[in-house]
């Protein structure tokens, strides 16, 4: 594997994380009863930890668990719907994907098996929850 291949993935991760950052960071400080700057550093990492283990939870529907499945391998690739090297708009799809798989999860498995699998913080939880929509 080429390098430069290995540096692109690894600086669209750090992109996205960064952008997801900045956005928890802004609702950090709109909101600091919901939501702390440490809850918001550790939100992406226990997101990751959360699609992980829901996909491999056998009591989460089939069709959830695939869904993760194609989630996780669509941001491990380095082709996109939109090329990430646009500013902002490039992980618009990602950030877009990411939410609506997660909203399907949390629609189909439960808001219990969520919280089962959920490894941060209760007011990440919560916020977790509110952007799927419960």
């Amino acid at each position: 594997m080429d390098g430069t291949v290995v540096l692109g993935w690894l600086a669209a991760a750090l992109g996205i994380y960064a952008l997801l950052l900045l956005g928890l960071a802004a609702y950090a400080r709109a909101h600091p009863e919901a939501l702390t700057m440490t809850d918001a550093l550790r939100f992406l990492p226990d997101l990751l930890r959360l699609l992980r283990r829901l996909a491999a939870d056998r009591t989460v529907p089939a069709g959830v668990r695939a869904a993760l499945l194609l989630l996780l391998a669509y941001l491990l690739l380095p082709i996109d719907l939109v090329p990430d090297f646009l500013p902002v708009i490039g992980y618009a799809d990602d950030v877009l994907l990411v939410a609506f798989v997660l909203r399907l999860t949390v629609r189909r498995a439960g808001a219990g098996a969520v919280e089962r699998h959920w490894p941060g913080s209760p007011q990440g939880l919560a916020v977790l929850l509110r952007l799927a929509g419960l």
